[in-house]
């Protein structure tokens, strides 16, 4: 059904404020560029005006965390349909983008900037060029489309194709106007979509094996993970909302990233709020943020939905002690807490693991 916004003045009289526009939609790149965080707090941009190779142009690309590619273009003068169709087609182009060419694009976006030192700045992580473009997400910004389009939207997204809407409407307040937002798909479900099919330019696909990949991040303690039973994730909804995918019974193979592979587990209970979150101590049921070595850092952060830890208790089939990390070449990595991979290396990788966590079936 169609976005609709609406915003009032608070008071003793509610009073809606009027709608109005900006004056063109170059306004709204504008803005987007100077500030991305009114796209996204957690993407990074990387491009603008990008020519693809049939004369076309990318609104702008971004980058996530992991790696992977954001495709983001404004719905300009084109029709609704014209503008998803086109979309695909520069998202077929994006797909095989090579990371000497992403080099490229940041280099002129940024003026000689360097994709490597400032990917690193942003997330505090280096870019890994195994998991650069591995996949991508479309992302459409318009301030309406029709029924049908939407549609189209919820249709593909609904079969794993990573594309959504970012509605905005612009509201007027004491000669002042004011940009609001509105989501047509929960973008994390966008985001588990583009994490579940990871694999790089031109590399095969297979289904699924059942197998959840879990990336155990930096600023968290294995000790305890393996201690009190849970995996975590958190500090921003980029890193917190693919631990959604995760249901009792599902079995995750965690590694830490730049170390390797350290533990196997059985889901047991959905993903917890750290507010909520408690451990059975020798002084009884505690809240984690009250036992953990870096309880205080989620303390801080527990009333914020989005950058607030959350957990999923695990039961530990087999673990190892991060110096004994299972860590060779040809495995596989992604910087999302949690993913279902479907290139050919996940299934080599747990048949990898299998072979060194040997309790990996234990009932």
């Amino acid at each position: 059904m169609p976005i609709h916004h609406a915003i009032w003045r608070v008071g003793e009289t509610p009073t809606q404020l009027n709608t109005t526009r900006l004056t063109s939609e170059q306004q709204l790149e504008d803005m987007i560029v100077r500030d991305p965080r009114i796209l996204s707090s957690e993407w990074m941009l990387i491009g603008r005006q990008v020519h693809t190779q049939d004369g076309g142009r990318i609104d702008l690309l971004a980058i996530a965390p992991d790696g992977s590619l954001v495709l983001i273009e404004l719905k300009r003068d084109r029709t609704p349909r014209e503008v998803v169709a086109q979309a695909l087609d520069y998202a077929s182009w994006v797909a095989e983008l090579t990371p000497d060419r992403l080099v490229q694009i940041y280099a002129r976006f940024s003026n000689g900037g360097s994709l490597d030192a400032d990917f690193e700045k942003r997330f505090g992580t280096p870019l890994d060029e195994e998991t650069l473009n591995q996949t991508h997400q479309i992302i459409l910004v318009a301030a309406e489309l029709d029924p049908s389009t939407e549609r189209i939207v919820a249709y593909l997204n609904a079969r794993d194709i990573a594309i959504n809407v970012l509605f905005f409407q612009v509201f007027e307040h004491k000669g002042e106007p004011l940009l609001s937002r509105a989501w047509l798909i929960d973008p994390g479900e966008t985001q588990v979509n583009a994490a579940q099919t990871s694999g790089g330019a031109g590399e095969a696909r297979e289904p699924w094996n059942g197998e959840f990949y879990v990336s155990f991040g930096s600023g968290r303690s294995w000790e305890d993970a393996r201690r009190y039973g849970f995996i975590s994730g958190g500090g921003g909804a980029w890193y917190s909302q693919t631990l959604k995918l995760l249901q009792p019974g599902d079995r995750v193979w965690v590694k830490i990233p730049g170390t390797g592979y350290v533990g196997v587990g059985r889901v047991l209970e959905p993903v917890q709020p750290v507010s909520s979150f408690k451990l059975d101590t020798s002084e009884g049921e505690r809240l984690a943020m009250e036992v953990l070595q870096h309880g205080e850092r989620y303390r801080q952060h527990a009333d914020d939905p989005d950058l607030a830890e959350y957990f999923v208790r695990v039961q530990w089939l087999d673990t190892r002690e991060a110096r004994q990390a299972v860590n060779e070449v040809g495995l596989f990595g992604n910087q999302n807490t949690v993913c279902k991979p479907t290139t050919p290396k996940w299934r080599h990788t747990v048949e990898r693991l299998k072979t060194k966590l040997t309790n990996w079936d234990v009932q």
